[in-house]
């Protein structure tokens, strides 16, 4: 009886145990068996996703897991389940997990991607997305905004994931505070992979916003730790801060045109990150500093070339009785223990004041509260290259108090003080773009509180070692700033594919169609010289080349009536060298797609004639070149020239980022030349950037109701050198923007107006 029953118990408890192993995983292949999963769900249970595509499909994901045994939706596979099509993913409830999905070909049909909410009744708590990848999955048009991923509720996560290329309105990642059960939230944003996000063209392109003004006094505590951000350039803030009590610690900037800016909220924490730049980009920035209470420590920058806003430490004016939305004063701000190396002028303050334009601009608007209260100490500056200037004042910095900080140039700036000092000393190169001190300088200052900096960059005790800058000597092991496999989702990678470029011979039109058609990104056309009549448009959605085999004898691409020459699609780049392109005035000979333009394009013309043509490039809404380059060309007879002009919401978006006109020339262009147009009062953009230099214009604005050859009204940043106007029947050549340091250099004019300088252009406000 004994033995009956003891046999009876095992069977039941192998049983049951089988039956508790089948009911921890549910494994669903189609919408409707996933959402029957999500329903049965219980504690400990795990959903996984068949290995394939799943398109179409809007994701509910709820359900009340527990710490220690959470509810998982995850891939069969890691990286083997792509989500597509209009797609998204809400989450609600606590202790949920999802894991190893892809996010692509596609873009959400809501505000958001991925979102810790339902809605106003299933909010997520406890929740992580983990070791996920969105990747270009953005709106068709780029003027609709969405964030990639929301958080709402309290204690989300966000870690090890990839987070790439969005190119349309709004942050990439947002945090919401609206309501109670927002606040506090602790949120933790760790070990991602951020970017590359491309230029945007405008405001609103934010890798990381944490807040907004109307929630910016709200405390936070969330946490952003140890993430990559890696060439995020969608606008001047890479991370906006609209929050109290944030911390930032040991993320990675890696050449982002930008900085992490303290825009709204008070007492945060910026310790132990890195700010990498190079040489070639001016727009590469650091830390901006707005508010008050922040503690600023540890941090390293490198090459970091930007002036005042993109400036390694920008220190605002604020606005006397700021409305939340603007700027308040800088106050009770500590910045200490920093290193720079070979950063241009990195100590900038009174950024952003414009008492100069109160003619312009109403009294809401004048940045004219200077930082108070505020310490700089500890901080060390080296230069390989000798740096005169390492504070730049835009106005009097008497509230600042500067203690022990060291340069090895001799400092001929407006400000002086005991507390910097120039000394003799040397640092070595220990790996890429780490440079170290040789010797600590162990003259610290000792401030209120600052036995609080317990460690260095690198987690050394301050202690027991401690010095001057953010490195104290001896740095342990084999320091490297930069470890890409820290970051992101392992089975995903950005790197741009090993394809080696072929170039193709073509001889005739319907050859040319083809083989354009057929074509890798890449690839290189090389045309037989000789008339190409072309009667459809040449479509360009990859990186193509188009040349003459013979640079001597090169081909004419001859368009049909009415028939457009190039449309540039998202993405692509056309590359025309030594060719001739021409139409009859009834086709316009490079336009974007009038919609859906979801990606930016790019142009590049060498050594090439295009006539006889409506317009030479046109740009419509919502369409955006990262570069147009015009070089050593010849542009004639077309009724008008370049046109950049169709965002004209005055909202600080325009439709280039760099446009360069060189060594080419323009006759009988009957309207103006170029039309490139950025309406609106803001800050948030590199705004635009013209290089006019060594280039002839003739005969050309006789129809142009504005009176001008050149419109480059408010792009921030213009070259206009060294050109010839001659015999142009206009008012003006063109109205320069003093304040932004435009002037003409070295142009001859004969007959065609004159160039005017305009000090304070008037803008219309944007908030």
């Amino acid at each position: 009886m004994k033995k009956s029953f003891i046999l009876l118990f095992l069977s039941l408890a192998l049983f049951s145990h089988q039956e508790k192993v089948v009911a921890q995983t549910l494994n669903v292949s189609t919408a409707q068996e996933l959402q029957d999963a999500i329903a049965e769900a219980k504690a400990g249970n795990e959903i996984v996703l068949q290995n394939g595509v799943w398109k179409d499909i809007q994701i509910k994901f709820y359900g009340e897991g527990t710490a220690d045994k959470p509810i998982t939706l995850r891939a069969e596979t890691p990286g083997k389940v792509s989500i597509e099509g209009v797609s998204n993913l809400k989450l609600g409830g606590k202790y949920l997990v999802v894991k190893d999905l892809h996010f692509k070909n596609g873009y959400t049909p809501s505000n958001s991607v991925i979102q810790f909410k339902i809605n106003e009744d299933s909010i997520a708590n406890h929740s992580r997305i983990t070791n996920c990848v969105v990747d270009e999955f953005t709106q068709p048009n780029r003027e609709v905004s969405d964030h990639w991923i929301e958080f709402w509720g309290r204690n989300n996560q966000l870690d090890h994931s990839s987070i790439v290329g969005k190119s349309n309105f709004g942050p990439t990642v947002r945090v919401f505070l609206k309501g109670n059960e927002h606040v506090n939230n602790h949120h933790q944003i760790v070990y991602n992979h951020f970017g590359p996000r491309p230029r945007k063209g405008g405001p609103h392109g934010e890798t990381l916003q944490i807040g907004s003004s109307h929630t910016s006094m709200t405390p936070s505590y969330t946490n952003v730790s140890n993430n990559f951000f890696d060439r995020c350039n969608g606008e001047v803030e890479i991370i906006s801060n609209k929050s109290n009590f944030n911390e930032y610690r040991n993320n990675i900037f890696f050449e982002s045109e930008g900085s992490l800016v303290l825009r709204h909220g008070n007492y945060c924490t910026i310790d132990g990150n890195v700010f990498i730049g190079n040489d070639d980009s001016e727009f590469i920035g650091g830390i901006r500093v707005i508010n008050t209470g922040h503690w600023i420590t540890n941090n390293y920058f490198y090459k970091i070339r930007g002036n005042e806003f993109r400036s390694a430490l920008a220190v605002m004016n604020g606005i006397p009785k700021s409305p939340l939305n603007r700027y308040n004063q800088v106050t009770d701000v500590v910045v200490a223990y920093n290193t720079y190396i070979d950063c241009k002028s990195p100590f900038q303050f009174g950024v952003g004041t414009n008492i100069d334009k109160k003619d312009v601009l109403p009294a809401s608007e004048i940045r004219s509260a200077r930082p108070e209260r505020m310490l700089l100490a500890n901080n060390l500056v080296y230069d390989h290259k000798e740096d005169q200037y390492p504070i730049v004042n835009y106005d009097d910095v008497g509230g600042v108090t500067f203690k022990n900080n060291i340069l090895n140039s001799e400092n001929k700036s407006g400000v002086t003080s005991d507390g910097i000092s120039t000394k003799v000393f040397e640092v070595k190169q220990v790996s890429e773009d780490l440079y170290i001190p040789t010797k600590n300088q162990e003259d610290v200052f000792h401030g209120f509180d600052f036995e609080t900096i317990k460690s260095d960059l690198f987690g050394a005790d301050r202690q027991k070692q401690n010095s001057i800058g953010a490195i104290s000597l001896p740095v342990s092991g084999n320091q490297v700033l930069v470890q890409k496999n820290l970051y992101g989702s392992k089975w995903f990678s950005t790197e741009a594919s090993n394809y080696t470029p072929k170039t193709i011979a073509v001889s005739s039109a319907k050859s040319l169609i083809s083989k354009l058609k057929n074509a890798h990104s890449g690839d290189i056309l090389s045309l037989k010289s000789g008339v190409y009549k072309i009667n459809t448009t040449l479509l360009i959605d990859k990186n193509i080349t188009i040349t003459s085999s013979d640079k001597d004898k090169k081909a004419e691409l001859r368009f049909a009536t009415g028939i457009t020459g190039f449309e540039m699609h998202p993405k692509g780049i056309l590359n025309l060298e030594n060719i001739s392109i021409k139409g009859d005035k009834t086709q316009d000979a490079i336009v974007t797609l009038d919609k859906n333009m979801s990606k930016a394009f790019n142009l590049f013309i060498k050594n090439t004639e295009i006539s006889k043509f409506k317009s030479v490039i046109k740009a419509y809404k919502a369409s955006f070149a990262d570069t147009i380059a015009i070089d050593n060309s010849n542009i004639k007879d077309c009724l008008t020239g370049i046109l950049l002009n169709t965002e004209t919401d005055a909202k600080g978006d325009y439709n280039a980022e760099f446009v360069f006109i060189t060594n080419s020339t323009f006759d009988q262009v009957q309207s103006s030349v170029l039309n490139y147009y950025r309406g609106g009062y803001d800050e948030s953009t590199i705004g635009g950037n013209l290089v006019l230099k060594n280039n002839t214009f003739t005969n050309s604005g006789q129809a142009d109701e504005s009176g001008l050859l050149i419109q480059n009204h408010g792009i921030v940043n213009v070259i206009f050198s060294d050109n010839t106007f001659r015999d142009n029947p206009v008012k003006e050549i063109a109205i320069l923007w003093g304040e932004k340091g435009q002037k003409p250099v070295n142009n001859v004019t004969e007959n065609s107006g004159e160039i005017r300088i305009e000090q304070n252009l008037k803008q219309k406000l944007m908030y």
